[in-house]
């Protein structure tokens, strides 16, 4: 780790109230979507903070259409360049913790993304600390939007893997999960989190009264077919190592019990974990919904839409995440997942451009049995994780940009 522990851990010590505090002022006022104005302005006031140390090093960005921020911290020579991310935004939730700092709206940071946020503004004083023994620059992406509006790929656009002045060489994200143990991280190689599309199915009929159906051509049950069929084809067509998840979330016909609609619509989420599998379910599931409305004598409109590709890890950079988190907290802090997690996420958008990682940090909170998860409105996260985490995020690109100590061999 070129001495990343014994050289940047006594800082991250340091720094536990400055980022519980940072994240607190995060968590009163969450955002949703690519407009952050309250959070992108908390973010900027921390980090010119950082920058006022750095004698011009640290150069920061915002965003032209959404409320992002790029900080590129330049060493002392030149060399790789190394991204860290952390997303900014909250969901639509109220959050019902009783927490002092509660969000008092219908917005809430039940995911942990304050927790990110802080983090990466403390690995980047923890890296700003020991600017003169960097050889690279480390772009720190402050990301808005994660949370179904694409903001990694509105930042992608608008050049962020450029902003060093050359190429990204190796990019990591680090995400919290308030139902794990708190302080132990998790990654593995290849795939960690799924590819989601969704299949937006209308089955057209024709109405008529509910006591002469046979006058009408009802598209409820040929719907309800096409769910089943949708279902078994994914079941017995699919290899059972490279799975997939359908889910049907929405089911929308008619107006009165006795009234046969016109139409009837579905909706399902799709999961899945290769890009093969990916192509064969555009490619499949929108005919075989056609083919089951057209053998019942009715038309059905069926399209499938990619949302998000999987987060892949590169196995060389999951092994330096595992190295570094071992060699930073030791191997009972450690663990690599068996399987990937079948949430998305939009850093999958990074990780198809530059090889690089995405891994875990537990956060549950003390004395609790079955901690809430992420997402929940109850969900509470245990801040003292965040100096292992912006130490975590400061080493990993410490890998790539660190020199090592002269007493090294």
């Amino acid at each position: 780790m070129n001495g990343a522990r014994e050289l940047l851990g006594p800082g991250a010590r340091r720094l536990a109230g400055e980022l519980t505090a940072l994240r607190r002022r995060l968590h009163a006022v969450p955002e949703v979507g690519l407009r952050l104005p309250l959070t992108r302005a908390t973010v900027l006031d921390a980090l010119a903070a950082v920058a006022a140390g750095t004698g011009g090093a640290l150069e920061l960005t915002t965003g032209r259409a959404v409320d992002s921020v790029t900080a590129v911290l330049h060493g002392a020579r030149p060399g790789p360049v190394v991204l860290l991310r952390a997303d900014m935004d909250a969901l639509p939730v109220r959050e019902t913790t009783g927490l002092p700092f509660a969000a008092d709206a219908d917005r809430m940071h039940a995911c942990g993304h304050d927790l990110h946020t802080a983090a990466l503004v403390g690995a980047a004083r923890l890296l700003a600390g020991h600017r003169g023994s960097m050889a690279g620059s480390v772009v720190l992406m402050f990301q808005p939007g994660e949370e179904g509006y694409d903001g990694a790929g509105e930042m992608l656009a608008e050049g962020v893997l450029d902003a060093a002045g050359r190429p990204v060489d190796a990019a990591y994200a680090l995400h919290v999960v308030a139902d794990l143990p708190a302080g132990r991280c998790y990654t593995r190689p290849g795939p960690v989190m799924a590819a989601y599309g969704i299949l937006d199915v209308t089955v057209r009929g024709r109405g008529g009264h509910g006591g002469r159906p046979h006058e009408a051509l009802d598209p409820v049950p040929v719907a309800m077919a096409a769910v089943t069929a949708v279902q078994s084809h994914t079941d017995r067509r699919f290899d059972a190592f490279d799975p997939v998840v359908v889910t049907v979330g929405e089911f929308h016909a008619g107006t009165a019990p006795n009234v046969i609609p016109a139409d009837a619509r579905f909706r399902a989420g799709v999961r899945s974990f290769s890009a093969g599998a990916t192509a064969r379910l555009a490619a499949e599931l929108p005919p075989l919904v056609r083919g089951i409305a057209q053998a019942h004598g009715l038309e059905a409109d069926a399209a499938f839409t990619h949302v998000l590709p999987a987060t892949v890890n590169d196995p060389v950079h999951a092994d330096h995440f595992a190295r570094t988190a071992t060699g930073l907290f030791g191997a009972g802090r450690y663990e690599e997942l068996a399987r990937p997690r079948v949430g998305s996420e939009d850093f999958s958008r990074v990780l198809e451009r530059v090889s690089g990682a995405y891994g875990y940090l537990g956060a549950a909170p003390p004395g609790q049995d079955r901690p809430a998860g992420n997402h929940s409105p109850t969900a509470v996260f245990d801040e003292s994780v965040l100096p292992d985490a912006a130490l975590l995020l400061a080493a990993l690109a410490w890998r790539h940009v660190g020199t090592p100590p002269t007493s090294c061999p």
